[in-house]
């Protein structure tokens, strides 16, 4: 059986070690650290796993600790902690690699699903061009107008701001949402996002439809 391994880097000390201890009945190997600097510090001495990270952390808060890591050129998976209201920034950390995020509070099996699936990517520096062509022709099945609604979520925008933007009702921007989910194939928000980043959608040129 392949061995599992998280770090949990979070200032929230009782948050950290219930998040840890959570994970070892469940047989993942953990460590837990108070800050990014913290965790920067053992990082040479850690094994390859995957970091469950939170976004507010005084000093290197989880995305600069993100961004330092795909610099240096560490590959472990991440999935991104944030709070309520947050969400804008956990697009921002997709958009950087994180593989997924959950909102505080999540429930255990929303913890067990987003860690088990990041312990289970294989290590590389780039994703493989197989991955991005499956986004890429995922996307493509999307109605233009269930594009700019996403491409608005790429950009962590609420369902109300893509509606002002586009001239839509809150309504019909969250049924283009859903139909988008449906036709994607995916269960939450952080996997249409995964798939809208591999598909570089968040960059593309849509126009408007009349």
């Amino acid at each position: 059986m392949q061995k599992r391994v998280c770090h949990v880097v979070d200032d929230d000390s009782e948050v950290a070690e219930s998040t840890a201890f959570l994970l070892r009945t469940e047989g993942f190997e953990t460590t837990t650290h108070a800050s990014g600097e913290a965790f920067l510090q053992r990082l040479p001495e850690l094994e390859h796993g995957c970091i469950l990270l939170d976004i507010r952390m005084p000093g290197i808060n989880g995305l600069d600790l993100q961004h330092h890591l795909r610099e240096t050129g560490v590959d472990m998976p991440v999935v991104i902690i944030t709070g309520h209201g947050d969400v804008d920034i956990a697009v921002r950390a997709m958009k950087e690699g994180a593989l997924d995020f959950l909102q505080k509070p999540f429930s255990r099996e929303e913890l067990l699903a987003a860690v088990d699936a990041a312990s289970q990517t294989p290590r590389r520096s780039v994703r493989p061009s197989d991955e991005v062509i499956d986004a890429c022709q995922r996307i493509e099945r999307l109605t233009r107008r269930e594009q700019q609604v996403l491409r608005g979520l790429t950009k962590g925008h609420a369902n109300k701001v893509i509606a002002y933007d586009l001239d839509l009702s809150p309504r019909t921007v969250e049924l283009y949402r859903a139909n988008a989910m449906r036709k994607l194939g995916v269960r939450n928000l952080s996997e249409m996002l995964h798939l809208a980043f591999l598909a570089e959608l968040d960059s593309a040129d849509l126009d408007d439809e009349s």
